[in-house]
């Protein structure tokens, strides 16, 4: 199957080292794959700010590019617009999977090794966790890793990151508020990573005082990589 390597524009522009762990562990991993490098927006911001002529317009485009293919991505909002608004508006089947959904079958085949023992919270993307149901491939992955300890508000009950339906840009001052106070709950469960799987949830998490690493990185740190092989 030919299988697209859907990076996103905050993977593309705001925290590529993402995309770089992503295409590391695929490459590890054995799994062919390519890019697009005139990659448009999936539509998701447009979709959640109101713009829905502009995002449709994208979308058809997007269509037309993508048929036939599967698409890895690491972004939730991306996986919810590729997953539910596709269908919904335009009446057609995209065959997405998340990196996490990936990188947890990987690891059940055994198509990669990890070592390592970290402690490690985990923060539940809206688009990917309460939007499309998905809890537990995240989740196996990182307790594979290690010892995965939970918030106090987790799974369906978790709190937004702050910076999702176009609130990062609008109002940072709250998307800033609310990421604090996402960060309070991670520092409580003594964790040592506070663990994402949305390039939006790590943006607007990292600069409140703990680690923040998207599921991607983890599991290149701990595979035993030497820095020369690894994508700059």
């Amino acid at each position: 199957m030919d299988l697209i390597y859907f990076r996103g524009c905050m993977g593309r522009e705001r925290v590529p080292e993402i995309v770089r762990a992503t295409r590391q562990v695929l490459d590890y991993a054995g799994v062919s794959y390519r890019i697009l490098e005139d990659e448009k927006c999936c539509g998701s911001v447009l979709l959640r700010t109101g713009f829905l002529e502009d995002a449709e317009e994208m979308m058809r485009e997007n269509l037309t590019i993508f048929s036939g293919s599967r698409l890895l991505v690491s972004c939730a909002g991306c996986y919810r617009t590729f997953k539910i608004d596709y269908p919904r508006l335009f009446n057609v089947k995209v065959d997405v999977i998340h990196t996490s959904q990936l990188f947890n079958l990987l690891l059940k085949a055994g198509e990669i090794q990890i070592r390592g023992n970290l402690k490690v919270t985990y923060h539940d993307p809206c688009h990917l966790a309460r939007h499309c149901g998905e809890y537990d491939a995240p989740r196996e992955v990182l307790e594979a890793i290690g010892s995965l300890v939970e918030m106090e508000d987790h799974h369906v009950n978790a709190q937004c990151c702050g910076a999702g339906g176009g609130v990062k840009s609008a109002y940072p001052q709250i998307a800033e508020r609310i990421a604090q106070n996402r960060i309070e709950q991670a520092l409580d469960t003594g964790a040592e990573i506070l663990c994402t799987t949305c390039p939006f949830c790590k943006y607007n998490l990292r600069s409140h005082g703990m680690k923040v690493m998207d599921i991607s990185e983890i599991i290149l740190s701990l595979m035993g990589v030497p820095e020369s092989a690894k994508i700059n």
